[in-house]
């Protein structure tokens, strides 16, 4: 047996030369944005990612570990603009910030025109710690956006009577009314007069 021959024997099988985990990740993760956790089948991604459901496997586990891994790059890519919005000088250019960009990405028309988290929706029995976790992470969502409003009441931006974690839940409830109606199509002008509204109704 030749060098070369012992060494192709070694590449792990199943994974093709130049599998890239990142690129892999990134398909995955327009695969299950765009079909939802229960809508995208193993064939599905795995014809996404150029991978076979070994390589797969072995690079990411199932598809709830997949899963877990494409949600947490879409936080990172897609959605860091949130994180950036909630470190503006007060609390309205944050939220004002939050909106602008949550429109500006529900519009852009590389990707999918919904958001993960209302598309990643899942129901089936089988699906209930997908469905879990996607709780657990709008619930921290919600939570971060209620820490920024209790440092603009620390501020005096915000007075001491109003009920934060009330206005924490309606800002997202607007985010999320955004995503479902960019969704069912929804123009940029459109969402725009939309948070323009919901600005005004704050008490900030």
């Amino acid at each position: 047996m030749s060098n070369a021959t012992a060494t192709r024997d070694k590449t792990p099988r199943g994974r093709p030369r130049g599998f890239a985990q990142d690129e892999a990740l990134d398909a995955a993760m327009r695969v299950f944005w765009k079909r939802g956790y229960e809508g995208a089948s193993l064939s599905e991604l795995t014809d996404a990612m150029g991978i076979n459901r070994s390589s797969m496997y072995a690079a990411f586990g199932d598809k709830e570990a997949l899963f877990r891994k494409a949600l947490a790059r879409y936080v990172e890519g897609p959605l860091s603009f949130v994180p950036k919005a909630l470190q503006k000088p007060t609390a309205k250019e944050s939220i004002l910030a939050l909106y602008k960009g949550a429109v500006a990405f529900l519009t852009d028309g590389s990707h999918p025109d919904c958001c993960f988290s209302v598309q990643g929706l899942a129901t089936g029995e089988e699906s209930e710690p997908v469905r879990l976790s996607m709780i657990a992470w709008r619930k921290a969502s919600q939570q971060a956006i209620k820490e920024r409003l209790l440092q603009a009441r620390a501020a005096g931006e915000l007075a001491a009577d109003v009920n934060v974690a009330d206005v924490a839940r309606y800002i997202c409830t607007v985010w999320e009314g955004l995503a479902v109606q960019a969704a069912s199509g929804a123009a940029r002008a459109d969402l725009t007069r939309v948070t323009e509204i919901a600005v005004r109704a704050l008490p900030l």
